[in-house]
């Protein structure tokens, strides 16, 4: 696919996210801790698989100048999304030494049982290999500094970072070049200057029926319903 035909437009990726239910109203926590009054599930944008194809050619057209030798994703939610993109980055672009016609290779590092992030189940790069860190939503960028820590640990020199969607208002550093498909300036609050808090609203973990308050176990996951839904 030719790098204008793979391009998206800020109306058609925010189609193809409302139409799967991706972008979600409430009050959540997110995996920084911080809290927000809307979560973007990409999970349930990438399950169409055309959608994940497309999404995933679109972001490796960003990057279709650089010489790439691997794609590395945190798992889990960069797992879908790294692989797509490794699959559309343009032929002749890859430098690896994976079988011949193979294509750029797609890996994942993921937590140990101590909660570090790692590379684990037989994956490795070699000194010097040139990484794309992909993930799927930025909002500190937590995950992708983890993730590419690991990748330079392993010897490999990561060369750029993107994400489907950059919520973080611009105020992203990651060191290396960064683009993602769509910007979202979506406010996010530490929990302790959280305006939903303050009206009293319970925040829910999204993915999870964990519930942060004094709720019982049932209450919280209906409460959880309720509030991933609004």
């Amino acid at each position: 696919m030719r790098l204008a035909e793979a391009m998206l437009k800020r109306e058609e990726l925010m189609a193809m996210f409302e139409s799967a239910g991706a972008i979600r109203h409430g009050h959540f926590e997110l995996s920084s801790g911080l809290h927000s009054g809307m979560y973007v599930q990409c999970a349930l944008v990438l399950q169409y698989p055309r959608f994940a194809e497309k999404l995933g050619q679109g972001l490796a057209a960003l990057f279709g100048d650089l010489e790439l030798d691997a794609v590395v994703s945190p798992a889990m939610g960069g797992l879908i999304i790294g692989h797509e993109v490794a699959r559309g980055l343009l032929e002749g672009k890859s430098y690896g030494d994976g079988p011949v016609g193979s294509g750029v290779p797609a890996i994942f590092v993921e937590r140990d049982a101590s909660g570090s992030m790692t590379m684990r189940r037989g994956f490795s790069l070699r000194p010097g290999q040139r990484v794309l860190v992909v993930e799927d939503v930025w909002t500190t960028g937590g995950s992708t500094r983890e993730a590419i820590r690991v990748v330079e640990e392993a010897g490999g020199r990561v060369v750029a970072a993107g994400a489907l969607i950059d919520r973080s208002g611009g105020a992203l550093q990651l060191g290396v070049k960064t683009k993602a498909l769509l910007d979202l300036a979506i406010p996010s609050y530490p929990a302790k200057d959280c305006p939903l808090c303050a009206d009293g609203s319970v925040a829910v973990k999204p993915g999870s029926r964990f519930v942060r308050g004094s709720a019982d176990a049932d209450g919280g996951s209906a409460n959880a319903r309720t509030t991933a839904g609004r």
